[in-house]
C-alpha cells in the first residue's frame, strides 16, 4: 500500500457494505423521513447540501437571509475534477458545462507585464483526470444549483436567524420575525462570519465550560484584502479561457478569461493584519480608492489595470481571511465550509473544499440514519458521526489551505526567498510537474458514496478511492527542478506539495 494511499485510507470510515455493492440513489424511506435537517445559509454549501440531502432521501429546509440565492457579488468560482466529481452526482454538471468554457492555460508574469511562464498547467490536469478545470462566474454557479435542485420549496429566503436553541432530542431555529423551524440538527453554512458558529460557541462553552477557547476565536487571521469584479472580454493579453498571474512586491493580480467575460482579482497585502472577530477599518480605501493606485500597473505585456477597471461590470473590495477552526461541531450543531475553515483564493480551491466537506457530512449522516432502522439519533450518535466528518476532512483541508497561503506569500512576493521562487523557481519546473503535484490533493477528492458516479471522469490518474488498475500509471510524485536554484531549496513537506522551496518558507 502506497503512502497516498494509506493517507486516504486512514482519513475515511468504514463505508456501509450495502452501498459498495450496490451504488443507488436512495429513495425517502420509513428510516429516514421524520429526521429533518435545518440548514443555514444557502450559498454554495447550502445549496449543495440540499441536494446531497434530497438523494440520501433526509428531509429538510434552507434558510437563507437574502431575498435572492444568487446576488450579484463576487467574481468567480473555480471547480477542480474533484469538484466536478460531486456534481456530476447531483446531476448538476452538465448546465455547468453549458454555462463556461474550460480553462486553458496560465500565464505568469511579473510586474512589468513580461512574460516568465506560459504552462499547460490545466491541458495536464484534463489528462490526468479526463477532466479539465472550469470556472464561471459565482452568481450564475449559484442560479444552476438552485435550478437544479429536485425540490426548490425546500429553500426559504429572506429567513435571518435569530437563535438556536437545543430542546429535547432536537433544535428549534428562531427566525428575526418570531417563526420557528423544528429540527433533528443544524447545518452551518452561513460563511466566514457566521452566526451559527457563534451560537454553537455559546452552546459549547455552555456545556463544557472553557472547551472553546479565545485561540480558536481569533482563528482566522486576515493578512490581505483584494479588488474583485467581473469586466467584458478585451483584448489585451489576457486570453478568452487563460488564467493570468502578475507578481509584484506586495501585492498581485490574478485574471480568468472566458470567451464574453474577465474575472480579476487584484491582492494586496495589508501593513496591519488582524484577527476574527475584529473587522476592517472603515475608514480604510474603498475599491474605486484601492483601484486608482494600480490603474497603471500592467497585467500583460499590452494590457494595465486601469482598461481593465474602466469597463468593469461590478468591482468589489473583500478581505481575505485564512484559519482552520479546532472545533467544527457541538451538541446538535454542525459547521461546513468557510465557516469552519478558510483559504485565501490564489489557488482555487474554496469552494471546492465546501463541496467535500457536504459530501462526507452527508455521508456520514446517511450511514448513521440507515444504522438506526427507523430511531433516532441520539446527540452522542450524531456527535459521532460529526467527529467523523471533521477527522476525515481535517488533514486535506490542513494540505490545502498551507498550499493556497504558501502560494498567495510568493505571489506577493513577501520576503526575497519567495521571489527567488517565484520568478526562478517556479518558471523553471517541467510543464507538467505543478499540474502533477495538483493532482495528487485531487485524486483524494470526496464524493457521496450513495449515489451513482458511472460515467465519472477516468485519466491516467487514478482515483484514490478506486481500485487502481494495472493500466494506471504511476505519476512521479516530486518535480524537476532545473538549475542551481535546487541547491539552495527543500521539499516544501508541510503540505506534501512537492514544490523545491526553502526552509525557511515553511515557518
Amino acid at each position: 500500500m502506497d503512502a497516498q494511499y494509506q493517507y486516504f485510507v486512514e482519513g475515511q470510515t468504514a463505508i456501509a457494505s450495502f452501498f459498495t455493492t450496490n451504488k443507488i440513489i436512495c429513495k425517502m424511506s420509513e428510516s429516514k423521513s421524520s429526521f429533518r435537517v435545518v440548514v443555514i445559509g444557502a450559498g454554495v454549501t447550502g445549496l449543495v447540501a440540499s441536494h446531497c440531502l434530497y438523494r440520501a432521501g433526509i428531509d429538510h429546509i434552507v434558510l437563507e437571509k437574502r431575498e435572492n440565492v444568487a446576488p450579484p457579488e463576487g467574481a468567480s468560482i473555480a471547480m477542480y475534477p474533484h469538484g466536478t466529481r460531486v456534481l456530476h452526482q447531483l446531476g448538476c454538471l452538465k448546465a455547468v458545462e453549458e454555462a463556461c468554457v474550460p480553462t486553458k492555460r496560465w500565464w505568469h508574469r511579473g510586474p512589468d507585464g513580461k512574460n516568465l511562464m506560459d504552462n499547460g498547467f490545466f491541458l495536464h490536469l484534463e489528462d490526468n483526470f479526463n477532466y479539465n478545470y472550469i470556472l464561471l462566474e459565482r452568481r450564475k454557479f449559484l442560479e444552476i444549483l438552485y435550478d437544479t435542485l429536485p425540490d426548490k420549496s425546500r429553500i426559504r429566503t429572506g429567513c435571518q436567524v435569530a437563535d438556536v436553541e437545543h430542546v429535547a432530542d432536537g433544535v428549534k431555529v428562531t427566525l428575526s420575525n418570531g417563526e420557528v423551524e423544528a429540527g433533528d440538527i443544524v447545518f452551518g453554512c452561513d460563511g466566514t462570519y457566521s452566526n451559527v458558529r457563534s451560537m454553537m460557541w455559546e452552546y459549547a462553552n455552555k456545556m463544557t465550560p472553557g472547551l472553546i477557547t479565545t485561540k480558536e476565536k481569533t482563528s482566522y487571521l486576515t493578512e490581505w484584502k483584494a479588488v474583485v469584479g467581473v469586466a467584458p472580454a478585451m483584448p489585451g493579453g489576457l486570453g478568452d479561457r487563460d488564467m493570468v498571474s502578475v507578481s509584484d512586491k506586495g501585492r498581485t493580480f490574478i485574471s480568468f478569461s472566458q470567451p464574453d467575460y474577465i474575472y480579476f482579482f487584484f491582492i494586496f497585502q495589508l501593513d496591519e493584519p488582524f484577527r476574527f472577530p475584529k473587522r476592517a477599518n472603515p475608514n480604510d480605501p474603498t475599491a474605486e480608492e484601492l483601484a486608482e493606485t494600480v490603474l497603471d500597473h500592467p497585467v500583460s505585456e499590452s494590457m494595465v489595470f486601469g482598461e481593465l477597471w474602466k469597463k468593469r461590470l461590478r468591482g468589489d473590495l473583500i478581505y481575505l481571511e485564512d484559519g482552520i477552526m479546532e472545533h467544527w461541531h457541538a451538541g446538535r450543531i454542525v459547521l461546513v465550509g468557510d465557516a469552519v475553515h478558510k483559504t485565501t483564493p490564489n489557488m482555487g480551491f474554496g469552494g471546492n473544499c465546501g463541496i467535500e466537506d457536504v459530501a462526507v457530512l452527508c455521508n456520514n449522516l446517511n450511514r448513521l440514519l440507515l444504522s438506526c432502522k427507523g430511531r433516532k439519533p441520539s446527540t452522542v450518535e450524531l456527535g459521532q458521526a460529526f467527529e467523523a466528518y471533521k477527522t476525515q476532512r481535517m488533514p486535506a483541508v490542513k494540505k490545502v489551505a498551507e498550499l493556497c497561503r504558501l502560494v498567495t506569500k510568493v505571489q506577493v512576493w513577501q520576503s526575497p526567498w519567495y521571489k527567488f521562487v517565484d520568478t526562478w523557481v517556479f518558471p523553471l519546473q517541467a510543464d507538467k510537474a505543478i499540474s502533477n503535484q495538483v493532482s495528487e490533493i485531487i485524486r483524494a477528492g470526496a464524493k457521496l458514496d450513495y449515489v451513482d458516479d458511472s460515467g465519472c471522469f477516468s485519466g491516467s490518474m487514478p482515483w484514490i478511492d478506486e481500485k487502481e488498475t494495472g493500466s494506471a500509471r504511476t505519476l512521479v510524485s516530486s518535480s524537476i527542478v532545473l538549475g542551481v536554484a535546487a541547491v539552495f531549496m527543500l521539499a516544501f513537506q508541510g503540505v506534501r506539495f512537492n514544490t523545491i522551496l526553502p526552509t525557511s518558507i515553511t515557518g
